[in-house]
């Protein structure tokens, strides 16, 4: 069992760790809005738990113990989107907050009753994958709609920004993850692309949401 501040500091490391697995001090502070000095003593207290790769002046990693943590602090919160989407009908716009605060709920049967309603998810209501109950992650794959060609048809499967403002965007656009998406044109001046969905609906998107518009086929 870990504290909040430790399950946020390792919910960070995931995010931030990428390709490489490794996270600056000064960048895990930063997306932590504390200082320095604060971000490395905590950082210290992990390495004692044997959550995270330490040693001074080098970028920090979680440990396969560390990595397991963090996983299923992100599975409690992906679930308890899900939730309150699918079952208390809440806008995918809405949740992101809310699963901030029962993420930390210290309750495995909670979390398996939640998914057993859910019908067990694989995909949170933003296209992001759950981790499993050993903190296994199925990606699938997807590319993002600017790479994409006039003529093509491809499948909204999820966003890579799920800020509110843009969850907002998308829904007065009524773009929502599902929807079959054919790409009409490309502006060359500006990336922009005019799009069809919807029973025929056209709309130009900037290359801006494009970039956040995740797809497959």
């Amino acid at each position: 069992m870990h504290s909040l501040t430790e399950e946020n500091y390792l919910k960070a490391l995931y995010n931030l760790s990428g390709a490489t697995g490794e996270v600056n001090i000064n960048e895990l502070a930063q997306q932590l809005s504390v200082k320095m000095p604060t971000a490395g003593s905590m950082i210290k207290k992990l390495a004692e738990k044997e959550l995270v790769h330490y040693e001074s002046y080098k970028p920090v990693s979680l440990t396969d113990e560390g990595r397991r943590a963090a996983a299923l602090i992100i599975r409690k919160h992906r679930l308890t989107e899900m939730f309150l989407v699918e079952k208390m009908k809440f806008g995918w716009e809405e949740v992101h907050d809310i699963a901030e605060q029962i993420e930390h709920i210290q309750s495995p049967a909670f979390f398996d009753k939640m998914d057993e309603l859910l019908n067990y998810p694989d995909w949170d209501p933003h296209g992001a994958p759950i981790p499993d109950k050993k903190g296994h992650v199925h990606r699938r794959e997807h590319k993002r709609l600017t790479d994409c060609r006039p003529g093509q048809d491809v499948i909204f499967v999820a966003v890579a920004h799920s800020s509110n403002d843009f969850l907002k965007f998308l829904n007065t656009r009524h773009l929502k993850l599902g929807t079959e998406i054919r790409i009409i044109a490309i502006e060359p001046f500006d990336g922009s692309m005019t799009v069809t969905y919807d029973r025929r609906r056209q709309e130009i998107l900037s290359q801006k949401v494009c970039e956040r518009l995740l797809v497959k086929g």
